[in-house]
């Protein structure tokens, strides 16, 4: 109760991403360049897809509220650490950890599962084109966006007390740049295997299950596109589905490596790069890759700024 009391009372010190040296200035630059472009170009796709109509269809939808989750997310933990960095120290207290650690899994759980939900939206418009209106209404898009919601906040909800509930009785020094629950569960001493397990438990059905959707999905995709007689058709298809998957490999590839391997595997350093990958350049990377490689986005664009 005493560790408890002044954890509490003492909160903890974050150890940031880089350490100040001759070159931390120009990683605090860079870092501070990817927010601020990530915000203004995740901004930029719900404007677009929003204003207009011809992008008001399922896809773009979903697509508008990835990057308003993408947004959150990403405020979430960077003004935190450039704040730390200039003021020259990381300390946190234990509310606003607590506070940090609940948005950010709930953020993530909701774009696993909202990435999940995509790929069945890329299967039904591939593989059933004729049932599309009816089976990807826009309540069922609706449905998607809550379900999304929902399992993120589950994910907040079980996994946030059991993390910030343990004894912090070792160093209140987290060897990170956010309150990141594996980092967290290092921290806490005594026996931690039923957290361990719970957290496992969790963390399976937050990425195996999007994952499996993601998977059974591309599979009868590939399957599809491959019995198509035209190359056109094909084309088109890959050209659909390649921004999805490029997007889904990079988020859930260094997530599964942050929440599925085993602890020996994990070092402070792997932690903070994969950690990084995630949380800061995958929210800049999502609406790179899907106006980039998208003429409908890049068209809107074009409208926009010749009305402009």
């Amino acid at each position: 109760m005493n560790e408890n009391n002044e954890t509490l009372s003492s909160g903890f010190t974050l150890m940031g991403l880089f350490t100040h040296n001759k070159g931390s200035g120009f990683f605090f630059a860079v870092i501070c360049a990817i927010f601020f472009m990530a915000v203004i170009a995740n901004g930029v796709m719900v404007f677009l897809i929003n204003i207009d109509p011809h992008l008001h269809t399922p896809m773009y939808f979903l697509l508008s509220h990835l990057s308003l989750i993408d947004t959150f997310y990403i405020s979430t933990i960077v003004p935190k650490m450039l704040a730390d960095y200039l003021v020259g120290q990381g300390t946190i207290s234990f509310i606003a950890c607590t506070a940090q650690c609940f948005l950010y899994m709930g953020f993530m759980g909701a774009e696993f599962f909202l990435l999940g939900l995509m790929a069945y939206d890329r299967y039904v418009a591939i593989c059933n084109p004729l049932r599309y209106p009816v089976l990807i209404s826009q309540w069922v898009c609706c449905m998607i966006l809550a379900s999304s919601w929902f399992g993120g906040a589950l994910d907040s909800f079980l996994l946030t007390p059991i993390t910030m509930s343990l004894p912090f009785c070792a160093s209140h020094q987290i060897n990170h740049f956010f309150c990141e629950a594996p980092t967290m569960l290092r921290l806490a001493c005594g026996d931690k295997t039923a957290y361990e397990i719970v957290m496992y438990v969790c963390c399976v059905a937050m990425l195996l299950i999007p994952f499996s959707v993601v998977t059974a999905s591309y599979t009868r995709i590939l399957i599809t596109v491959h019995q198509m007689t035209s190359a056109e058709g094909r084309k088109k298809a890959f050209a659909t589905c390649s921004s999805h998957m490029t997007v889904v490999t990079l988020f859930y590839g260094a997530a599964l490596y942050t929440y599925m391997l085993p602890q020996s595997y994990h070092t402070p350093i792997k932690d903070k790069v994969f950690s990084a990958f995630y949380t800061i350049l995958t929210p800049l990377l999502n609406p790179l890759i899907y106006s980039l490689r998208n003429r409908d986005v890049m068209g809107a664009l074009k409208r926009v700024v010749a009305r402009g």
